[in-house]
């Protein structure tokens, strides 16, 4: 009962808003028609035939004299139009010459109107006749039910109903009567001459005036159905008792529901009001044409069509976008074959210029070792002449110096001075030096232990590393001829007016110099670490340091805290009270402020699986690389890693995910530590970069750890049960019991001989890592004579090494002497101690409440914290990083072609379904169709955007944390998703559009699709990056079905909702759909299209403002996804 009450309320609404808009329209009409005159009667005499004679020409003259008023409607009431009907009235000039400017063929209904009735200028309505008619309908609002009849008025009332106060019939005015057309306070009286309404006109029941139908109706005479008694093709019968009544013309002109007898039916054209004419074939008609439109050549277009079948056109957009996707597809392989091709060239560009630049060195050591050998000579025998006399002696020199150092015409030029000279020139031509040997040996045995024998470069480096080792990689041969290519261009650019001395000068200053990385020594002591809220420590009193030139590995048992030991050395530690110190290079300074030189390998392989494994290396050696270090270089030291951790094999491979297996988990172990090696590090940290490796993969890591520390490296990992060769070649190790506490931290080699000391040996064939980790887990139980226990280590050595020691642990030693407990205030301080206070549950929670909101600030803080930069390296810009990022996304997209097929099929799916089963209605403007495209588009839109962000967040925190561009990496990811903000809504009109076949242009519905699918990419966007990924999709899926609700909500009674409507991007994109189709609909449309955009509340001045809205929420979204992305990430 309820429901039958709402939806009696919604019509009745409805016809009241109708009935309002008919109303205004009628008065604006009949005021229009006789503005500026005053008729009268006695201005046409009906027996006198020197009056008016319309039976002639002169009926034309009138006719045109009607059409010329209703034309120069717009100039005399244009404000008022925008005043009352500004929102479904765009342009006055153009919606009412649509409907109303009559021209030549189109007026007939005039002439015969004038020829049957003389007086038709005194049956017009007059203003107070329609204002009497719009009360009527303003005070029938009040009521809850709305019939077809007026209130009483001066020509029909109780005691005065003449026959022109029926439905389809006017009467005239009294002869003699002067009628003022402009009043709108006075009724006429006209109550004679009742004739039936001319066709053409429609004459509403209750006023005995008629009024014009608008171009697209059809209004004929009517005719009488003598078996139903009604007045075919409309709807009012015949007065009963008046045997002399027969039926007249139109009684209505209203919305197409309540009038539809009036337009102008499906598959015929109405060129006037009074002519109806069948479509023919090659045309199509719609409801209320006045002519045929001719079908498109592919159109399928039969005799009476009502619309043309325009299906073939979608199939062949269709064909051509999959055409062009398919291409795209497949040159995307050809482009990526290319572009390898290209690298691979510059990496034997680069390897050549090595040769080469070698080459040339030796050239030029010959010459500097014959200068050297006879330099002192040379300045003693000439240091008087070329001070007293440089203007005799300057040509000479200048003569002998133009030759080129380091080619074959520079040594023939040198004097001879000697034969042991010359003898020494011969030599050096004939022997090979040590470099050319070096290089060719490794080129034929890359893998050889022999190499460039150089020393680390500092002083203070030389005196920590350990003696013996020497440089021999190729990456520092590589960097040496490198180094002088630059220097070989300035000698050449100075041997032009360079003198024997100069070059003297420049063979002295010549030595082999190496592109250094700066170092970087971390010290820590009394290194502490306490949980916020309930004060549980993670790390007590650990002290030590980790120095150039040396690998580390931190091992202990499960919940030693060897995890949270790295992330405090990187800085990454949150929801914790961190007490000590940590020195970097001795001094107190962040070490957020080496962030660019240090690398840091997660636990888990956070690889991009869709790219192969040079692609990761590169972009990594790209972003993170100097900026002013040349592209050749930065080939070579990707070249020098892939080497090193031998992935030679599986370079163009791609990694691969969970659903496309590709290199075994060894292969992506190295590759996710190869990430941190091509950036060159200064400190490298790995967590556990060995688990999951046989013997034999983790000895290739280690080995290639190893070579990075002889270049300075310093180098701390944890490891997890090594074999005893690969613990042998650790240099440094820190062992920590559970609860994060230190027993030992030194030298791997005297680890044994520190616990012998505690009386614990290790037994025969037992591997000396996995037996002391077995004693700290309280596995196995240490025989020894002291009778100490693995709780006791811990203090053991403290007291070793004169730590401070808490008094907590102090008493955890048994046997111990008083006098040992009387030094603890040399010890340090105690723990805090535990409450044995019962906590109530609203206690407990509170404090768990608290505890998240101190670790969320923490994260928050840790993610906007600046720091100086001391890293000396100057990294690629936000631009350039852009850059590269936007090569790697494309290329991942392109690899993901046949997901993004899915998403077109599915798109096309639901094209072909919503254009197939909502057609278009003219009644709504096809608002249900679009209602449903709104949905579909916005759910499966969402869903697809959701992967641009839910699946990369694990690599994007990784490179966010290592100092790579967030701006860049977000803009790059937008960037390439526009391209399906361009072609997903071209193959959803491909088939909704021309299986729906709207009036509205596709160029419009493009228009709002793109912003509608712009709009709920940066929505998805939002959620993706905020919420984790089941329930983002949970909300993409919810969020435009309950927004459609909300949209689509008319009703007065709940502001709330009406104010969340406002808001709601479905409203704004619904509105610009049924704007742009409702601007098609004109003429004998007006009041349907003002009557639904009433109801609705739409306007049609909104579109542009619909669109900015979408577009403006999108661009917000997309600023609020890029807010939490920054400041909600994990570190």
């Amino acid at each position: 009962m309820n429901k039958e009450k709402t939806t009696q309320s919604t019509l009745f609404s409805f016809s009241i808003s109708i009935s309002i808009s008919i109303s205004i329209f009628l008065l604006l009409i009949s005021v229009g028609f006789v503005e500026g005159q005053d008729y009268s009667t006695e201005d046409y005499d009906y027996e006198d035939q020197g009056g008016l004679d319309l039976q002639s020409a002169s009926g034309d003259i009138l006719a045109d004299l009607v059409n010329a008023r209703i034309k120069n409607f717009t100039t005399v009431f244009k404000d008022d139009i925008q005043k009352h009907f500004g929102f479904c009235i765009s342009d006055a000039n153009a919606d009412w010459d649509g409907a109303f400017n009559f021209t030549r063929n189109s007026s007939q209904f005039i002439s015969k109107c004038a020829k049957k009735n003389p007086d038709v200028m005194m049956r017009i309505c007059t203003a107070g006749e329609v204002k009497f008619y719009l009360d009527s309908y303003f005070s029938s609002k009040a009521s809850s039910k709305r019939t077809n009849y007026l209130k009483p008025n001066k020509n029909c009332n109780l005691s005065s109903w003449v026959s022109g106060c029926e439905p389809g019939w006017a009467c005239s005015s009294q002869k003699g009567q002067k009628v003022d057309y402009k009043n709108a306070k006075v009724i006429p009286s006209r109550t004679t001459n009742c004739r039936p309404c001319c066709e053409g006109f429609f004459c509403p029941h209750g006023i005995t005036c008629m009024i014009p139908c608008p171009l697209g109706s059809y209004c004929p005479l009517a005719k009488l159905n003598r078996s139903t008694g009604v007045c075919e093709p409309y709807h009012y019968q015949l007065p009963p008792g008046k045997l002399n009544h027969t039926c007249g013309g139109a009684d209505v002109w209203a919305d197409i529901l309540s009038s539809s007898e009036i337009f102008c039916s499906a598959g015929s054209y109405c060129p006037s009001t009074i002519q109806k004419n069948p479509c023919s074939s090659g045309y199509y008609c719609r409801t209320g044409s006045i002519s045929q439109q001719r079908c498109f050549r592919m159109a399928t277009c039969t005799p009476r069509s009502a619309n043309q079948n325009i299906t073939a056109y979608g199939v062949m957009l269709f064909a051509g976008l999959s055409f062009l996707l398919i291409i795209i597809y497949n040159c995307s392989d050809q482009v990526l074959s290319t572009r390898e091709k290209r690298q691979a060239k510059s990496r034997e560009k680069a390897v050549q210029s090595v040769r080469e630049t070698a080459q040339a060195r030796e050239k030029w050591k010959s010459a500097k070792d014959i200068a050297k050998k006879h330099a002192v000579e040379l300045q003693t025998q000439f240091s008087r002449t070329f001070s007293r006399r440089k203007s005799t002696k300057q040509p000479d020199l200048k003569g002998f110096g133009q030759p080129k150092p380091g080619t074959d015409a520079a040594l023939g030029s040198m004097p001879p001075l000697g034969g042991s000279s010359s003898s020494a020139a011969m030599k050096g031509k004939k022997e090979k030096s040590n470099l050319t040997k070096m290089m060719q040996s490794i080129e034929k045995d890359p893998d050889s232990q022999e190499g460039f024998n150089l020393e680390i470069g500092d002083k203070n480096i030389k005196k920590q590393a350990p003696k013996g080792k020497q440089l021999h990689t190729q990456s520092q041969i590589f960097k040496y001829a490198y180094g002088q290519i630059e220097k070989e261009k300035a000698m050449q650019e100075q041997n032009k007016n360079l003198t024997f001395s100069g070059v003297i000068s420049m063979a002295n200053d010549i030595d082999i110099e190496i592109r250094k990385r700066p170092m970087i020594e971390v010290a820590f002591k009394d290194l502490t670490l306490t949980l916020k809220g309930n004060n549980r420590h993670l790390m007590r009193c650990v002290t030590g340091k980790i120095m150039p030139g040396k690998v580390s590995a931190v091992m202990g048992p499960s919940g030693a805290g060897k995890t949270t030991f790295l992330s405090a050395l990187a800085g990454k530690v949150t929801g914790c009270t961190m007490s000590g110190m940590i020195l970097i290079n001795g001094k107190t300074e962040s070490i957020h402020s080496y962030k660019k030189i240090i690398g840091f390998v997660p636990q888990d392989d956070i690889v991009h699986g869709n790219l192969t494994v040079e692609e990761n290396l590169w972009f990594s050696a790209r972003c993170r690389l100097s900026a002013d270090l040349l592209i050749p270089e930065k080939v070579l030291v990707v070249e020098r890693v892939i080497e090193s951790l031998g992935l030679q094999a599986v370079r163009d491979s791609l990694v691969g995910t969970v659903e496309k297996r590709g290199i075994s988990g060894g292969q992506r172990k190295r590759v996710n530590v190869g990430l941190e090696m091509v950036m060159e590090p200064s400190l490298l940290i790995l967590d556990e970069p060995t688990s999951g490796l046989d013997s034999s993969s983790s000895q290739l890591l280690l080995k290639a750890l190893r070579r990075e520390a002889l270049e300075g490296v310093n180098i701390c990992m944890v490891v997890h049960q090594p074999s005893y060769t690969l613990f042998s070649m650790f240099d440094e190790l820190i062992l920590l019991a559970k609860g994060g506490l230190t027993v030992y931290h030194g030298p791997v080699k005297k680890l044994e001989e520190y616990f012998a000391t505690l009386g614990i040996t290790v037994p025969e064939r037992v591997n000396p890592p996995d037996y002391f980790i077995d004693i700290l887990e309280g596995i196995v139980k240490p025989t020894t004579t002291t009778g100490i226990t693995y709780k006791q280590l811990p203090v053991r050595w403290m007291l070793h090494n004169g730590y401070p020691v808490p008094m907590d642990m102090l008493q955890s030693i048994e046997g111990m002497e008083a006098s040992t407990s009387g030094e603890n205030s040399s010890h340090g301080g105690t723990s805090a101690p535990d409450s044995g206070d019962s906590v109530s549950f609203a206690g407990e929670f509170w404090q768990d409440v608290k505890h998240t909101v101190v670790m969320k600030r923490d994260h928050i803080q840790l993610n906007f914290l600046k720091s100086s930069d001391l890293s000396n390296r100057k990294t690629p810009g936000v631009a350039q990083q852009y850059k590269y990022f936007l090569g790697r996304v494309g290329k991942q997209r392109l690899r993901e072609a046949r997901t993004q097929a899915v998403d077109y099929l599915i798109l096309l799916l639901a094209g072909i379904c919503l254009g197939t089963l909502a057609k278009v209605s003219d009644e709504s403007f096809g608002s249900l169709g679009y209602t449903y495209t709104v949905i579909a588009v916005s759910l499966l839109c969402k869903i697809a955007a959701l992967r641009s962000f839910s699946l990369d967040k694990l690599h994007y925190w990784r490179e966010s944390s290592s100092g790579m561009s967030s701006l860049a990496y977000f803009l790059a990811k937008d960037t390439i998703d526009h391209f399906n903000t361009i072609i997903k809504p071209m193959v959803y009109l491909s088939m909704f559009y021309f299986f729906n076949n709207p009036r509205s242009s596709i160029t419009d519905n493009y228009i709002v699709l793109v912003c509608l699918v712009y709009c709920v990419t940066g929505i998805a966007y939002a959620l993706a990056i905020f919420l984790e990924p089941g329930p983002a999709q949970l909300w993409s899926v919810l969020l435009p079905v309950v927004l459609m609700l909300i949209a689509t909500h008319n009703s007065d009674d709940n502001k709330l909702v009406d104010s969340i409507s406002k808001v709601c991007y479905t409203k704004w994109a619904l509105e610009a759909f049924v704007i742009a189709n409702a601007k098609r609909y004109s003429g004998v449309w007006l009041i349907t299209r003002c009557g639904s955009l009433m109801q609705n509340r739409y306007d049609l001045k909104n579109w542009y403002k619909c669109l900015i809205c979408l577009f403006a929420t999108g661009a917000i979204s997309r600023g609020t996804a890029f807010f939490c992305m920054v400041t909600f990430q994990k570190k």
